[in-house]
């Protein structure tokens, strides 16, 4: 190959070094080596997985607590697929990501070739775009397209695929045709700002939730000068939990209506919702949990979420930063504040936020043997309360626990699976939040069940010294769906629900790591010193009750997945 020619490989490893890309998570294959070849020796540091779903979820909380693109790359055919999980995840949490994957070379499609299958087709509904680049001198100009596509308007999962032969090809470098062009937006519309305050001022009991888009477009600042000049109480959703600290005198914590708290009161009573950045789903009952005699406001980047199960009374296309920022200026100029208006309100929320921590009070302070699951949730929660400490969330029940119980004083250090509900995020999430911050605490609270699905991820955070802390709440088995079938049915199918001790600790013992055994609740508080002091990868197996029952379980069986 003469001085002037280059691969398309060789492109492709520039183009993600040019853009200074920290990791790309994969597992290696035939099919991408030869951009493997290009990166070895690069900044951009390739971390290898186990599997390659671990590898998306890992890429997809790199999106989530960053807010730029995360990179996963596989190889074609089973790598392929077997990524689509952690795809399907980045899409419905809205979380910029980048896939790029190898396949059979161009002239041998169609030919029963080594994992040949027609992936851009598979994928195309659950990413925003698939792209799939033919022409090794176009390379870099498809990987310009895929991140801005990722990262630009609603973020989300973007494929990308290059061809063997593509990758492989030496082109004149006259002809690689190089763009790079980075999209900041923060679009609002100045009468939308100016309708909301009217609504505002019309109102007697108005409410704010903030979600994900408000984490994606860096509102904190705006959210926070909004509500404190408005006065109105908030509620925050999944990544935008921590948006607004939990401490804050007009935060009501988690916005799911099963937390314990004010939540439940404030949706029946409420007469203004404003909805900014997240969407109206599962969590709010599809809209009917909110007092029917309610307005709403819906602000969203994507203008077809804009009314989803809910007639919108003012409904609003905007960046959440830019809508806030624009409202902001208003308040201030026209001295339209309403601080105090709203006082009575918040109050009467103060007292139902109260009774409703005091009826979970029994749970969280439970002596029971076995330990019930939001005793541990709230051991974990007390013990995790650095600021800047990093929580992590996986199981059915036992992502409902903690999601009743965590405490968040800042965005982005509390990681679930979110609306897919997918397990298996946990040992994935936790490594790459340990990545991404090597000197922070990172905790893993999770289910016997879905630490079995990724659980050679242990072995990943020992072999790259990722002293993560995992905490398996242990029910025997799948207990959101044996106590789903119990309320449903009259009792748990044993096969399919029942999975028996474990002694996970042991078998992290065996690859390298620190094992505990823990029955008695006044011993988890211990184990979880002692592992964190250890600097080492350590599992703390908790024996919980197997008859507790979840608010999720309870909804679970009411989906109509049963006979009657």
């Amino acid at each position: 190959m003469s001085e002037n020619t280059i691969t398309g490989a060789e492109l492709a490893a520039q183009a993600l070094i040019e853009r200074s890309i920290d990791y790309i998570f994969s597992l290696s294959g035939g099919h991408i080596t030869p951009i493997y070849q290009h990166l070895e020796g690069s900044e951009v540091k390739i971390y290898d997985t186990r599997h390659e779903q671990s590898a998306l979820f890992m890429a997809e909380a790199y999106g989530k607590m960053t807010r730029k693109a995360g990179v996963a790359m596989v190889t074609a055919g089973p790598g392929f697929t077997n990524a689509l999980t952690g795809v399907a995840s980045a899409h419905f949490s809205n979380t910029p990501l980048v896939l790029i994957a190898g396949c059979v070379g161009m002239d041998n499609k169609e030919r029963l070739d080594l994992q040949d299958m027609p992936q851009a087709e598979v994928i195309k509904p659950m990413v925003k775009k698939a792209l799939v680049c033919q022409k090794a001198e176009r390379v870099k100009e498809y990987v310009d397209m895929a991140f801005r596509a990722a990262e630009s308007g609603r973020p989300g999962p973007v494929y990308l695929e290059f061809p063997i032969d593509v990758l492989n090809t030496p082109v004149d470098m006259a002809q690689v045709r190089d763009t790079r062009t980075t999209v900041v937006s923060n679009p609002a519309d100045p009468d939308k700002a100016a309708a909301l305050l009217d609504m505002i001022a019309e109102s007697e009991k108005p409410i704010v939730i903030a979600g994900t888009g408000a984490w994606q477009s860096q509102a904190e600042e705006e959210l926070k000068t909004f509500v404190e000049a408005a006065g109105i109480p908030v509620f925050t959703s999944l990544s935008g939990r921590g948006i607004l600290s939990d401490d804050h005198p007009l935060c009501f914590e988690g916005a799911i209506a099963i937390r314990p708290g004010g939540g439940f009161a404030a949706y029946l009573e409420t007469d203004l919702v404003i909805v900014l950045g997240t969407r109206i789903s599962l969590y709010y009952l599809f809209g009917d949990i909110f007092n029917p005699a309610a307005k709403i406001c819906q602000v969203d980047i994507q203008a077809d979420e804009i009314g989803r199960n809910r007639t919108v009374d003012l409904p609003v296309l905007s960046d959440i930063k830019g809508f806030l920022s624009r409202c902001n200026t208003l308040l201030a100029e026209e001295e339209k504040g309403f601080p105090d208006r709203f006082s009575p309100w918040v109050e009467k929320l103060n007292a139902a936020h109260e009774e409703g921590k005091k009826q979970a009070a029994g749970d969280w302070n439970s002596d029971n043997t076995p330990i019930h699951p939001m005793r541990l949730a709230r051991e974990i929660n007390e013990f995790m309360d650095r600021e800047d400490d990093i929580v992590v969330a996986d199981g059915g029940d036992t992502t409902t626990w903690l999601g009743m119980t965590r405490t968040m004083k800042k965005a982005g250090a509390y990681l679930d699976y979110g609306i897919f509900g997918s397990l298996a995020v946990g040992l994935p999430y936790a490594n790459a939040a340990k990545v991404l911050n090597p000197d922070k605490r990172v905790c893993l609270m999770t289910g016997d069940g879905s630490v079995g699905f990724n659980f050679m991820e242990f072995e990943t955070a020992i072999r790259k010294n990722l002293p993560i802390v995992v905490v398996i709440s242990n029910d025997l088995g799948w207990g959101m769906i044996r106590h789903s079938q119990e309320i449903r049915i009259g009792h748990a199918i044993e096969d399919g629900t029942w999975i028996g001790r474990v002694d996970y600790h042991k078998m992290v013992e065996a690859i390298g790591g620190k094992g505990y055994f823990v029955e008695d609740p006044k011993d988890i508080r211990p184990a979880l010193e002692d592992a964190f002091a250890s600097g080492k990868v350590c599992c703390i197996n908790v024996m919980t009750d197997p008859t507790t029952v979840s608010p999720a379980s309870m909804a679970l069986a009411n989906v109509g997945a049963y006979k009657a």
